[in-house]
């Protein structure tokens, strides 16, 4: 049974797909389907085992079921009925037939699965704004705007090229018309054009699905710019004097309209045009020469400096410094040439290079150090310029105490000591001392101390000045013990010691009336033969005139005389000349403005000996024998005094005489017989 079960159930089912295959069903369906605007559109529709009616339908509106579709003027159905084709036809698409469409069996009751047609819009060529040439300036940020406008489906993209290379930069913006519906695209390109693009060609190209290989409008660029200047100069590098030319040359658009000339940022009158010629000095190798070109959409500036030759012109001098020993110091100073000077460093007086360049440091200077140091540039290459700039170190240090020659005095005459003191700082105090006491200033007793600046010392010693003691009448004390000159500062203290010398007694010549001081030169006086007859071996001294013979100067020094009337007659018109010559070593020091100074009294200090320095007064070289008076009022009426007082002096003369002999006071007597 099994086995005849089979075969009929194999019967059965063969009849049953029998019956299936000839119902009414699709074959080919239409699919959704892109068409360009203007081309044709075709939608497929096959159906098996169905003879009936067949109709397409629009958004749900029937076409018709007759196959050129009346009322449709563009859409028709092809295809053989009796296969069952019934292809949907449209030509030349338009926008208005974009749509869902369904392919129907009426009578069978089939839909077809609905089909959109897409209609494809390609885009118009788009516009550039401002083309087909655009006016630019370079250097001037500016953005070219490119259109596309029309109904282009889908919405095209808008891009940017130069010479095939797309631009980046750009901006893409959309209007919308209306809903569902587009107006127009726009896309902006930013850039900064420069002097390089004049005459470039830019193109715009809308590019869609529609239209895959896009529409390009093109554009040239036509650049407006300021001048481009270069400017030289002929020659560029010239020595100081020579004549120079520079040449100012400028391509613009529009053209150039002015040229403008300067020369370290100030205008140079009176040049005009693209060429000027001026004399070279070292003043162009800082103060560049510009040249200023302008048109009408700007201006621009160019500058150089030549390069002159000149020799070494002082900057700046070096300081004087003052430091304490021990210290360290610098001096700086700039000098400017081209090329640039050779600097160097010495010692005033000295050869020896103690450094190169600018700067000159002293380490720990002592008071060797002291002095003036000398800044030397050496001549350019031309042989100009060069020289020298000096400053002064001073050395501060304890005072530097020197004695100084003085001249031996006579017993109860008057004497003096000097000494000379450098000092840096200015001592605070000059103090002379000896046994009996001390004195820095004024009088004190039979002492004076005077101060007068004195000549700078050698070796940059700092200011000097001489101190002076005075001693009215000299004691036997006065030349056994010495005499201390000593001088402090905030940096220590320093002295010497000084020793008075004794001159010996003077001799007295009976037979012409005259007194000669041993000790004393006369050679460059004239005597008379009365004089000569009073020559012998021995050295002569200053000889003091009296009009009587009986004047004598004893061991003392003291004047005594012999009335040959025993007081009868009046002993009238005594003068006494006093020449004291040079004085061995030198004469005295008395500064010319002096107080002290008698009339008539010679001044003199000889600095050679001791400080080979030029003497700070005139030199007066009293040779001679025989001089005046050395008091303007001369003795009227004579009479010997029993002792010698304070001096008459006139009116005006201090008290206190040095350069002679104590003057004692006459009052007038008469003796009768």
């Amino acid at each position: 049974t099994l086995r005849m079960l089979v075969p009929a159930l194999l019967v059965l089912l063969f009849c049953f797909r029998g019956r299936a295959d000839r119902s009414p069903h699709f074959l080919q369906q239409p699919e959704d389907l892109v068409v360009l605007l203007g081309e044709e559109a075709r939608l497929p529709c096959v159906l098996g085992a169905y003879r009936g009616l067949v109709q397409w339908t629009k958004d749900g509106l029937a076409l018709g079921g007759e196959r050129d579709l009346p009322g449709w003027s563009r859409y028709w159905i092809s295809g053989n009925a009796a296969s069952g084709q019934h292809d949907l036809h449209i030509r030349p698409v338009e926008l208005e037939d974009e749509a869902l469409y369904e392919c129907q069996a009426t009578q069978a009751g089939l839909r077809s699965r609905p089909a959109q047609l897409h209609i494809l819009v390609p885009p118009e060529a788009p516009q550039v704004l401002g083309g087909p040439s655009v006016s630019l300036v370079v250097g001037v940020p500016a953005n070219l705007t490119c259109q596309s406008r029309g109904d282009a489906r889908p919405v095209p993209e808008l891009l940017w090229f130069r010479d095939g290379v797309r631009l980046d930069g750009t901006t893409f913006h959309q209007n919308l018309l209306k809903e569902g519906t587009t107006g127009s695209v726009e896309s902006t390109l930013f850039f900064t054009p420069s002097s390089h693009d004049d005459g470039a060609t830019l193109v715009c190209r809308a590019r869609s699905q529609a239209l895959p290989t896009g529409r390009d409008t093109a554009i040239t660029l036509s650049l407006q710019y300021p001048p481009v200047v270069t400017l030289s100069a002929e020659p560029q590098t010239v020595p100081e004097g020579e004549k120079v030319t520079f040449l100012c040359q400028a391509t613009a658009q529009p053209p150039v309209t002015g040229y403008r000339w300067a020369k370290g940022g100030s205008a140079v009158l009176g040049a005009r045009g693209p060429r000027l010629e001026v004399v070279a000095d070292a003043s162009f190798l800082t103060e560049p020469v510009s040249c200023e070109v302008s048109n009408a959409v700007g201006s621009a500036n160019r500058s150089t400096a030549l390069d002159v030759l000149f020799g070494p012109i002082l900057l700046a001098k070096p300081e004087p410094m003052s430091v304490d020993v021990g210290e360290d110091a610098s001096f700086n100073c700039a000098w400017r040439g081209n090329p640039l000077p050779r600097v160097t460093w010495t010692r005033h007086g000295g050869a020896q290079v103690l450094s190169s360049g600018p700067t000159l440091r002293l380490q720990s200077v002592g008071p060797e150090d002291a002095g003036n140091y000398v800044c030397r540039a050496e001549p350019g290459l031309l042989g100009l310029g060069g020289g020298t700039a000096e400053a002064r170190l001073t050395v501060n240090a304890p005072p530097v105490v020197t004695a100084l020659h003085s001249a031996p005095a006579f017993l109860r005459g008057p004497a003096r000591l000097q000494c000379l003191v450098f000092s840096s700082p200015a001592p605070e105090a000059v103090v002379w001392s000896w046994a009996e006491g001390f004195l820095e200033a004024g009088s004190r007793g039979r002492f004076l101390v005077e101060t007068f600046p004195a000549p700078e010392g050698q070796g940059g010693q700092g200011p000097g000045l001489i101190s002076v003691l005075h001693i009215s009448g000299t004691q036997e004390s006065d030349f056994s013990s010495g005499f201390n000159c000593s001088a402090r500062n905030r940096l220590g203290e320093g002295g010497t010691q000084i020793h008075l010398d004794r001159r010996a007694a003077a001799s007295f010549s009976k037979q012409k009336n005259l007194v000669r001081i041993p000790g004393s030169s006369d050679g460059s006086s004239s005597r008379g033969p009365e004089e000569e007859e009073t020559g012998s071996g021995e050295e002569r001294g200053p000889i003091v005139h009296t009009d009587h013979s009986d004047l004598v100067l004893d061991e003392e020094g003291a004047l005594e005389t012999k009335d040959p009337t025993n007081g009868y007659y009046k002993v009238r018109g005594v003068s006494v000349s006093l020449s004291l010559g040079e004085a061995p070593g030198g004469g005295l020091f008395l500064p010319p403005s002096s107080p002290l100074g008698l009339p008539g009294t010679p001044t003199f200090y000889d600095f050679n000996p001791h400080l080979d320095m030029v003497p700070p007064c005139r030199l007066y070289r009293a040779r001679a024998g025989y001089l005046t008076t050395p008091h303007p009022r001369a003795f009227a009426n004579y009479i010997k005094p029993t002792s010698f007082g304070p001096p008459d002096l006139a009116s005006g003369t201090p008290p206190f005489p040095y350069a002679a002999f104590p003057m004692p006071s006459h009052p007038r007597l008469q003796t009768h017989v």
